[in-house]
Protein backbone atom coordinates (compact mmCIF):
# COMPACT_ATOMS: atom_id res chain seq x y z
CA UNK A 1 0.00 0.00 0.00
CA UNK A 2 1.42 3.35 -1.06
CA UNK A 3 2.25 5.60 1.81
CA UNK A 4 0.75 8.97 2.25
CA UNK A 5 4.71 10.50 1.63
CA UNK A 6 5.26 8.87 -1.44
CA UNK A 7 2.70 11.77 -2.92
CA UNK A 8 3.95 15.17 -3.02
CA UNK A 9 2.63 18.77 -4.21
CA UNK A 10 4.34 18.31 -7.89
CA UNK A 11 2.72 14.50 -8.36
CA UNK A 12 -0.43 16.06 -7.43
CA UNK A 13 0.12 19.60 -10.04
CA UNK A 14 1.22 17.05 -12.76
CA UNK A 15 -1.98 15.10 -12.46
CA UNK A 16 -3.97 18.49 -11.72
CA UNK A 17 -2.55 19.57 -15.39
CA UNK A 18 -3.00 16.27 -17.37
CA UNK A 19 -6.82 16.14 -16.11
CA UNK A 20 -7.44 19.53 -17.60
CA UNK A 21 -4.90 19.79 -20.61
CA UNK A 22 -4.97 16.04 -21.61
CA UNK A 23 -1.83 16.39 -23.52
CA UNK A 24 1.72 15.70 -22.21
CA UNK A 25 3.43 18.75 -23.54
CA UNK A 26 0.55 21.20 -23.13
CA UNK A 27 0.48 20.03 -19.43
CA UNK A 28 4.46 19.99 -19.02
CA UNK A 29 4.62 23.82 -20.59
CA UNK A 30 1.87 24.75 -17.86
CA UNK A 31 3.83 23.56 -15.24
CA UNK A 32 7.46 25.20 -15.90
CA UNK A 33 9.08 21.41 -16.73
CA UNK A 34 10.66 19.46 -19.92
CA UNK A 35 8.97 16.71 -21.31
CA UNK A 36 11.29 14.27 -19.68
CA UNK A 37 10.90 15.32 -16.89
CA UNK A 38 6.87 15.00 -16.96
CA UNK A 39 7.48 11.34 -18.31
CA UNK A 40 9.38 10.72 -15.49
CA UNK A 41 6.50 11.88 -13.23
CA UNK A 42 3.89 9.98 -14.98
CA UNK A 43 6.14 7.08 -14.47
CA UNK A 44 6.16 7.54 -10.43
CA UNK A 45 2.12 8.08 -10.51
CA UNK A 46 1.82 4.90 -12.11
CA UNK A 47 3.98 3.30 -9.74
CA UNK A 48 2.12 4.48 -6.83
CA UNK A 49 -1.44 4.20 -7.99
CA UNK A 50 -0.27 0.81 -9.70
CA UNK A 51 -2.15 1.07 -12.87
CA UNK A 52 -1.84 3.75 -15.79
CA UNK A 53 -3.65 6.70 -15.18
CA UNK A 54 -3.46 8.16 -19.02
CA UNK A 55 -3.65 6.47 -22.07
CA UNK A 56 -2.19 7.55 -25.71
CA UNK A 57 -5.05 8.90 -27.81
CA UNK A 58 -5.61 6.68 -30.59
CA UNK A 59 -6.25 9.72 -32.41
CA UNK A 60 -3.08 11.03 -31.81
CA UNK A 61 -4.45 14.14 -29.67
CA UNK A 62 -2.82 13.40 -26.35
CA UNK A 63 -3.78 11.81 -23.69
CA UNK A 64 -7.04 10.18 -22.20
CA UNK A 65 -7.68 9.54 -18.23
CA UNK A 66 -8.33 6.12 -17.23
CA UNK A 67 -11.80 5.52 -15.31
CA UNK A 68 -9.23 5.86 -12.33
CA UNK A 69 -8.01 8.70 -13.29
CA UNK A 70 -11.47 10.82 -13.91
CA UNK A 71 -12.28 9.46 -10.36
CA UNK A 72 -9.79 11.17 -8.91
CA UNK A 73 -10.28 14.57 -10.49
CA UNK A 74 -12.44 16.17 -7.48
CA UNK A 75 -10.39 14.92 -4.96
CA UNK A 76 -7.04 16.09 -6.67
CA UNK A 77 -8.75 19.53 -7.24
CA UNK A 78 -10.09 19.73 -3.83
CA UNK A 79 -6.84 19.02 -2.16
CA UNK A 80 -5.05 21.44 -4.47
CA UNK A 81 -7.46 24.13 -3.31
CA UNK A 82 -7.41 23.60 0.38
CA UNK A 83 -3.37 23.72 -0.40
CA UNK A 84 -3.92 27.33 -1.51
CA UNK A 85 -6.02 28.55 0.90
CA UNK A 86 -3.74 27.14 3.55
CA UNK A 87 -0.91 29.31 1.99
CA UNK A 88 -2.96 32.37 1.90
CA UNK A 89 -2.70 35.33 4.69
CA UNK A 90 -4.78 34.92 7.14
CA UNK A 91 -8.20 36.46 7.21
CA UNK A 92 -9.66 38.99 10.00
CA UNK A 93 -12.60 40.46 9.76
CA UNK A 94 -13.11 42.91 12.47
CA UNK A 95 -17.20 43.99 11.98
CA UNK A 96 -17.29 40.35 12.81
CA UNK A 97 -15.45 39.73 14.94
CA UNK A 98 -15.53 38.53 19.05
CA UNK A 99 -12.15 38.74 19.58
CA UNK A 100 -10.76 40.31 23.29
CA UNK A 101 -7.43 42.40 22.84
CA UNK A 102 -5.45 42.96 25.56
CA UNK A 103 -2.77 46.31 25.96
CA UNK A 104 -0.59 46.49 28.41
CA UNK A 105 -0.45 50.31 29.37
CA UNK A 106 0.17 52.21 32.62
CA UNK A 107 -2.37 55.03 33.91
CA UNK A 108 -0.89 57.90 31.76
CA UNK A 109 -1.01 56.40 28.44
CA UNK A 110 -4.40 55.60 29.24
CA UNK A 111 -5.67 58.24 29.99
CA UNK A 112 -4.05 60.09 27.00
CA UNK A 113 -5.61 57.42 24.22
CA UNK A 114 -8.15 55.48 26.28
CA UNK A 115 -11.06 56.57 25.63
CA UNK A 116 -10.78 57.45 21.99
CA UNK A 117 -9.49 53.92 21.08
CA UNK A 118 -12.59 52.18 23.00
CA UNK A 119 -14.77 54.88 20.98
CA UNK A 120 -12.73 53.91 17.14
CA UNK A 121 -13.03 49.99 17.63
CA UNK A 122 -16.50 50.17 18.92
CA UNK A 123 -17.08 52.08 15.41
CA UNK A 124 -15.19 49.42 13.50
CA UNK A 125 -15.74 46.56 15.80
CA UNK A 126 -18.82 46.69 17.56
CA UNK A 127 -18.38 42.78 19.11
CA UNK A 128 -14.90 43.16 20.46
CA UNK A 129 -13.41 44.06 23.40
CA UNK A 130 -10.99 46.05 25.23
CA UNK A 131 -8.66 44.94 28.62
CA UNK A 132 -6.38 47.28 29.39
CA UNK A 133 -3.55 45.73 32.22
CA UNK A 134 -1.15 47.44 34.12
CA UNK A 135 2.45 45.95 32.92
CA UNK A 136 4.49 43.84 35.42
CA UNK A 137 7.76 44.30 33.57
CA UNK A 138 9.41 41.10 34.77
CA UNK A 139 6.36 39.30 33.02
CA UNK A 140 5.03 41.41 30.62
CA UNK A 141 8.07 39.69 27.90
CA UNK A 142 6.37 36.05 28.82
CA UNK A 143 3.24 37.50 28.19
CA UNK A 144 3.58 38.95 24.87
CA UNK A 145 5.18 35.54 24.36
CA UNK A 146 2.51 33.44 25.12
CA UNK A 147 -0.45 36.37 23.80
CA UNK A 148 -1.87 37.07 26.84
CA UNK A 149 -0.70 40.43 26.12
CA UNK A 150 -1.25 41.82 22.46
CA UNK A 151 0.32 45.19 22.43
CA UNK A 152 2.52 47.16 25.14
CA UNK A 153 2.31 50.97 24.87
CA UNK A 154 4.72 52.64 27.08
CA UNK A 155 8.46 54.09 27.23
CA UNK A 156 11.18 52.37 25.55
CA UNK A 157 12.92 51.61 29.23
CA UNK A 158 9.99 49.16 29.36
CA UNK A 159 10.50 47.18 26.17
CA UNK A 160 12.28 44.25 25.53
CA UNK A 161 14.99 44.57 23.02
CA UNK A 162 13.90 41.95 20.86
CA UNK A 163 10.10 43.45 20.57
CA UNK A 164 8.88 45.27 17.75
CA UNK A 165 8.82 49.22 18.53
CA UNK A 166 6.85 52.43 17.09
CA UNK A 167 7.03 55.33 18.37
CA UNK A 168 3.19 57.04 18.96
CA UNK A 169 4.17 60.77 20.07
CA UNK A 170 6.13 63.04 21.84
CA UNK A 171 4.46 64.94 24.37
CA UNK A 172 5.84 68.21 26.20
CA UNK A 173 4.77 68.64 30.03
CA UNK A 174 3.16 71.64 31.22
CA UNK A 175 1.65 72.48 35.04
CA UNK A 176 -1.39 73.07 35.65
CA UNK A 177 -3.31 75.19 38.44
CA UNK A 178 -7.09 75.32 39.09
CA UNK A 179 -9.18 78.14 37.47
CA UNK A 180 -9.51 81.50 39.87
CA UNK A 181 -5.94 80.34 41.01
CA UNK A 182 -4.97 83.11 43.56
CA UNK A 183 -1.65 83.64 41.93
CA UNK A 184 -3.46 84.87 38.96
CA UNK A 185 -2.56 84.03 35.34
CA UNK A 186 0.75 85.93 34.53
CA UNK A 187 3.65 83.45 33.29
CA UNK A 188 5.52 80.97 35.57
CA UNK A 189 8.20 82.19 36.57
CA UNK A 190 11.05 80.03 38.56
CA UNK A 191 10.74 81.83 41.54
CA UNK A 192 7.20 81.78 41.74
CA UNK A 193 7.11 78.13 40.45
CA UNK A 194 9.57 76.98 43.46
CA UNK A 195 7.47 78.73 46.05
CA UNK A 196 4.36 77.54 45.29
CA UNK A 197 2.71 74.08 46.92
CA UNK A 198 3.05 71.36 44.61
CA UNK A 199 1.29 67.64 43.74
CA UNK A 200 3.50 65.15 42.71
CA UNK A 201 2.67 61.79 40.89
CA UNK A 202 4.65 59.07 41.66
CA UNK A 203 4.42 55.03 41.44
CA UNK A 204 7.99 54.12 42.73
CA UNK A 205 11.19 55.47 44.10
CA UNK A 206 10.85 58.57 47.01
CA UNK A 207 7.28 59.80 46.48
CA UNK A 208 8.28 63.67 47.17
CA UNK A 209 11.32 63.63 44.93
CA UNK A 210 10.74 63.22 40.83
CA UNK A 211 12.10 64.53 37.14
CA UNK A 212 11.15 68.10 37.98
CA UNK A 213 12.71 67.90 41.30
CA UNK A 214 15.75 66.25 39.56
CA UNK A 215 16.05 68.98 36.97
CA UNK A 216 15.42 71.92 39.82
CA UNK A 217 18.05 70.60 41.66
CA UNK A 218 20.72 70.22 38.84
CA UNK A 219 20.09 73.96 38.80
CA UNK A 220 20.78 74.34 42.34
CA UNK A 221 17.19 74.93 43.03
CA UNK A 222 14.35 73.04 44.94
CA UNK A 223 10.52 73.42 44.95
CA UNK A 224 7.79 72.88 47.85
CA UNK A 225 5.78 69.14 47.03
CA UNK A 226 3.73 68.72 49.60
CA UNK A 227 1.45 66.20 48.44
CA UNK A 228 2.41 62.98 46.78
CA UNK A 229 -0.52 60.40 44.70
CA UNK A 230 0.54 57.39 42.71
CA UNK A 231 -2.43 58.11 40.58
CA UNK A 232 -2.61 60.21 37.45
CA UNK A 233 -6.33 60.51 37.44
CA UNK A 234 -6.62 61.62 40.99
CA UNK A 235 -3.74 64.10 40.16
CA UNK A 236 -6.52 66.97 37.90
CA UNK A 237 -9.27 66.95 39.96
CA UNK A 238 -6.91 67.87 43.51
CA UNK A 239 -5.32 70.39 41.52
CA UNK A 240 -8.97 71.87 40.20
CA UNK A 241 -9.98 71.80 44.68
CA UNK A 242 -6.64 73.20 45.95
CA UNK A 243 -3.71 75.87 45.19
CA UNK A 244 -1.59 73.07 44.19
CA UNK A 245 0.23 73.12 41.11
CA UNK A 246 1.07 69.91 39.35
CA UNK A 247 3.21 69.32 36.18
CA UNK A 248 1.96 66.62 33.76
CA UNK A 249 2.10 65.52 30.32
CA UNK A 250 0.17 68.21 28.26
CA UNK A 251 -1.43 65.80 26.15
CA UNK A 252 -3.43 64.52 29.99
CA UNK A 253 -3.96 67.46 31.35
CA UNK A 254 -5.14 69.18 27.88
CA UNK A 255 -8.23 66.88 28.69
CA UNK A 256 -9.32 68.88 32.23
CA UNK A 257 -8.86 72.75 30.22
CA UNK A 258 -12.77 73.62 31.66
CA UNK A 259 -11.15 73.33 35.00
CA UNK A 260 -7.44 73.88 34.75
CA UNK A 261 -5.12 76.55 33.80
CA UNK A 262 -1.99 75.37 31.85
CA UNK A 263 1.45 77.10 31.52
CA UNK A 264 4.84 76.34 30.19
CA UNK A 265 7.31 74.81 33.21
CA UNK A 266 9.82 77.65 33.93
CA UNK A 267 12.33 74.96 33.97
CA UNK A 268 13.45 72.87 30.94
CA UNK A 269 12.15 69.12 31.05
CA UNK A 270 12.82 66.70 27.98
CA UNK A 271 9.66 65.26 25.78
CA UNK A 272 8.07 62.17 27.16
CA UNK A 273 8.15 59.80 23.95
CA UNK A 274 5.35 56.88 24.16
CA UNK A 275 5.67 54.24 21.69
CA UNK A 276 3.73 50.88 21.26
CA UNK A 277 5.45 47.51 21.22
CA UNK A 278 4.48 44.34 19.68
CA UNK A 279 6.13 40.83 19.60
CA UNK A 280 8.16 39.91 16.73
CA UNK A 281 6.03 36.76 15.68
CA UNK A 282 2.74 38.39 15.40
CA UNK A 283 4.19 40.87 13.11
CA UNK A 284 2.39 39.79 10.22
CA UNK A 285 -0.49 38.60 12.37
CA UNK A 286 -3.95 40.47 11.02
CA UNK A 287 -5.55 40.97 13.43
CA UNK A 288 -2.50 42.28 16.30
CA UNK A 289 -2.18 44.36 12.68
CA UNK A 290 -5.31 46.01 12.32
CA UNK A 291 -5.06 46.81 16.30
CA UNK A 292 -1.86 48.62 15.92
CA UNK A 293 -3.30 50.43 12.96
CA UNK A 294 -6.42 51.56 15.22
CA UNK A 295 -3.44 52.51 18.19
CA UNK A 296 -1.51 54.67 15.76
CA UNK A 297 -4.89 56.34 14.47
CA UNK A 298 -5.67 57.30 17.14
CA UNK A 299 -2.40 58.81 18.20
CA UNK A 300 -2.12 60.63 15.03
CA UNK A 301 -5.31 62.01 15.64
CA UNK A 302 -4.63 63.18 18.91
CA UNK A 303 -1.42 64.86 18.12
CA UNK A 304 -2.56 66.51 15.67
CA UNK A 305 -4.81 68.78 18.13
CA UNK A 306 -2.18 69.31 20.34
Amino acid sequence: MSRIADINIDLLLTLDALLTEQNITHAARRLGISQPAMSARLTRLREIFGERLFISSPHGRGVIPSPRAEALRPQVSEILRNITTLLEPAQFDPARSRRTFVVALHENPALMLGADLLNQLMANAPGMRLRFSLPELSRLPAEMENNEVDIYIGVSAGAHPAWIGRRLFSDKFATAQRKGHPRGTARLDIKTFCAAPHLLVSSEGDPFTGFVDRALAAKGLQRNVVMSTQSYATAPPLVASTDLLCTLPRRLLQRFTETLDLFEPPVQLAPLTISMFWHPKNDGDAANSWLRSQIFSVASDASSLL
